[in-house]
């Protein structure tokens, strides 16, 4: 039997066949990945949609803490060690109606370096969920298993604090994702001599990430064309994460016009979440954000946030 078996009033099933996967990412740890990830999930449930958040920081899983959930008995490990084969069977009920979870795996035995066959195969998995949206809560840092499963989404939100170190980790992050998608690229269509013949190619020291695709471009237009195709899907999106000022919010602008020039990609600013003391006494009481403090700003906040994200207006 589905998790979603008894929708509430107003379930939103038209999506079943269109269902999306959102991951969110972030170039460090502690900026607040597990708080937003379980609150979009809340946004998007309490709205009629059927949601299922995997908590996919393998090693590290703490989302459940977020949904006010204990540790499920089942966790994705049972399902990377097959032990269990099917994910219905890992899902967990939460207090919020339409939402579920999935908890990550609360071991490293074999979880830090899942091969591409592993992450292809829990992918194709997970969209056979019955729900509308998968969110997924990825570890920290910039793995092969964290960066593949940003790639693989349908869409990649980035989570950023306006602090130095933050701000260097996501660019970071963003310039991993961009090398890591052109490796792809060059595996799959088989065109890593064009790729090394661009590097190799006369670009001075001032060149930026994005001029690679230009040169590529100049040596075999109707590829470079389509890898520039490829590189553009990459719209990622960023929330700045506890804003105390307006330069605070100000940054995510400066971030976007920054990785537009540097890497070519479009990094949609869909908002940013002021700091709220509510955020750390709702984790002390282990219960949901959104939940806990209805009347928080965080909450108009995270509304206009899913709106973004939905293009609603």
């Amino acid at each position: 039997m589905s998790l979603f078996d008894n929708d509430s009033d107003g379930s939103i099933n038209a999506f079943s066949d269109n269902k999306k996967i959102w991951a969110i990412g972030g170039g460090k740890g502690g900026v607040g990945k597990s708080l937003v990830t379980a609150n979009l999930s809340i946004c998007l449930a309490l709205m009629g949609y059927r949601v299922c958040a995997v908590d996919l920081d393998l090693g590290g899983a703490n989302l459940h803490t977020c949904l006010g959930v204990n540790i499920p008995e089942r966790t994705l490990s049972d399902y990377l060690s097959k032990k269990v084969h099917d994910l219905n069977k890992l899902l967990t009920p939460t207090a919020i109606p339409n939402l579920g979870i999935i908890s990550g795996a609360q071991d490293d035995v074999g979880i830090a370096n899942l091969r591409q066959i592993q992450k292809s195969k829990l992918l194709s998995k997970l969209r056979e969920l019955d729900c509308d949206y998968i969110i997924l809560d990825l570890g920290a840092g910039t793995t092969f298993n964290t960066l593949d499963f940003f790639i693989a989404a349908d869409q990649g939100i980035l989570i950023a604090l306006p602090e130095p170190t933050s701000i260097e980790n996501t660019y970071r992050f963003i310039k991993s994702v961009y090398h890591r998608k052109l490796k792809m690229i060059e595996e799959l269509w088989e065109i890593g001599h064009i790729v090394d013949q661009a590097i190799n190619a006369k670009i001075t020291t001032n060149s930026l990430p994005a001029d690679l695709i230009d040169k590529i471009i100049e040596i075999q237009p109707q590829i470079g064309q389509k890898v520039k195709a490829e590189i553009d899907n990459l719209r990622c999106k960023l929330i700045i994460n506890q804003s105390r000022t307006q330069a605070d919010i100000d940054i995510g602008f400066s971030m976007k016009l920054i990785c537009k020039k540097y890497f070519g990609i479009n990094l949609d600013y869909v908002g940013y979440l002021n700091y709220d003391a509510t955020v750390w006494q709702s984790v002390k009481r282990r219960r949901p954000l959104l939940m806990e403090f209805p009347n928080s700003n965080l909450v108009t906040s995270f509304d206009k946030i899913i709106h973004r994200l939905l293009n609603i207006s």
